[in-house]
């Protein structure tokens, strides 16, 4: 498959170790030049889908104006270079989280679909009447409704980690909570809601002391901060594209070789397969025993190239960049009077929710769009997380490494604007 034309490292690039040319970053994404409402769009809503840069956008539409074929089916040139840019794209993900073996990634259609893989697969295996499944109160449903799925099929247990009013988890209770009847701890890297940063691999070390697997959402960490499975140690993770510059649609489960080995397929159909007959079914090495259709061929390479312009940029200085902008957002933030942020955990990535007494986060949201300004409100797909916190709603503004200080100023003067119009 035919390059970029961009270099990532020239479209970009570094000023020096740790920073970015935030210019140049900007020019990557097409998006960011768009006014909204007759205004510069601040786009502050990046926990729910980051925008796409140019060279991913390029990646996506290439396969499908070049190279589009199905994959490992063909002996046609065409055929050769979708499925030649699919499994790159496989080995460029692997390297991001540092997986030991390509076997170990599955293409999914998002981490909600690789959570349900694993509860389809191993969790009907594996969890009985009675049993236990461990999640935090911060979970997305995504990571709570399969759990409850199951635990309601098979009479087992959800158990729920408690948080702190900053939003941090206890982790004297999670130690304490987990038991000989416990069969899997489900945990949040990053809060989407609080941006808190949960010790996961703290987490892995308490839960396989106890012979338990621990499955990480890492939807929230990709895009922020350098992820290694092997140093975390847990047996499953999950991400999904559009969280980190790339296309809607695709995901990735990273499972360890040896619980995917042991965990039978899912989905059955074409290319998961070795061998079909009436009367008995071979099932397809790893990934591909777990990989059932056609797959997203274009969203894979699509994740994959996003992948590429991370590394391009480098994770100090997305790091460096977004807990700037944190730092600044929340100091401006907490002038306005009558605003709460909500979760305050010393280790955050760049989200900042909050509240504004007598005004519901929905008229903010409204009114901010108004101002050109992009940003989430609602329960955040954390109603239980809410509940505990005594909230309905939160406003949440959520950075990447594009933003500018001046998108959070264009945020607070909406701010001060909303609360005029309800004085």
């Amino acid at each position: 498959m035919a390059e970029s034309n961009v270099s990532l490292k020239e479209a970009a690039s570094v000023e020096a170790a740790g920073t970015i040319d935030i210019d140049r970053c900007r020019d990557d994404f097409p998006v960011l030049r768009r006014e909204v409402h007759g205004k510069p769009l601040a786009f502050l809503d990046n926990a729910a889908s980051s925008q796409m840069p140019e060279q991913v956008i390029r990646a996506y539409t290439e396969y499908h104006s070049r190279n589009h074929a199905n994959v490992h089916r063909g002996v046609h040139l065409l055929s050769q270079e979708a499925t030649e840019a699919m499994e790159g794209a496989r080995e460029t993900l692997r390297e991001l989280i540092n997986a030991r073996s390509s076997k170990e990634i599955i293409f999914t259609s998002g981490a909600t679909d690789a959570i349900n893989l694993v509860m389809q697969s191993w969790g009907r295996t594996n969890v009985g009447e009675g049993d236990e499944i461990l999640i935090s109160t911060m979970e997305h449903h995504s990571n709570i409704v399969p759990w409850r799925m199951l635990c309601d099929e098979k009479g087992a247990v959800l158990k729920v980690i408690p948080v702190s009013d900053d939003g941090i988890l206890d982790m004297e209770a999670f130690a304490s909570m987990i038991t000989d009847r416990t069969r899997l701890v489900g945990i949040v890297h990053v809060s989407n809601t609080l941006g808190t940063i949960n010790p996961v691999a703290g987490i892995t070390r308490i839960a396989h002391d106890h012979g338990v697997p621990v499955l990480v959402d890492g939807a929230q960490a990709v895009s922020h901060m350098k992820v290694d499975v092997q140093q975390i140690g847990c047996d499953f993770f999950v991400t999904s594209g559009h969280k980190m510059y790339g296309p809607t649609g695709i995901g990735i489960l990273y499972g360890k070789q040896e619980m995917l080995e042991k965990m039978p397929p899912w989905r059955g159909g074409g290319d998961m397969i070795l061998s079909v007959s009436f009367d008995e079914v071979l099932y397809n090495d790893l990934p591909y025993k777990f990989e059932a259709g056609t797959p997203n061929i274009s969203g894979a390479i699509g994740m994959g190239k996003a992948a590429e312009y991370i590394k391009a940029v480098g994770y100090d200085a997305i790091h460096n960049k977004e807990q700037e902008l944190l730092r600044y957002a929340t100091g401006q933030l907490q002038s306005i009077e009558g605003l709460r942020i909500i979760g305050t955990a010393p280790e955050k990535s760049s989200v900042v929710s909050f509240v504004i007494d007598g005004i519901h986060p929905h008229d903010i949201g409204t009114i901010l769009d108004l101002e050109g300004v992009a940003v989430r409100t609602g329960h955040h797909c954390t109603q239980p997380l809410m509940e505990r916190l005594g909230l309905v709603a939160t406003t949440r503004a959520s950075m990447a490494m594009y933003n500018r200080r001046e998108e959070i100023d264009q945020l607070v003067a909406a701010l001060r604007k909303t609360i005029e119009m309800f004085r």
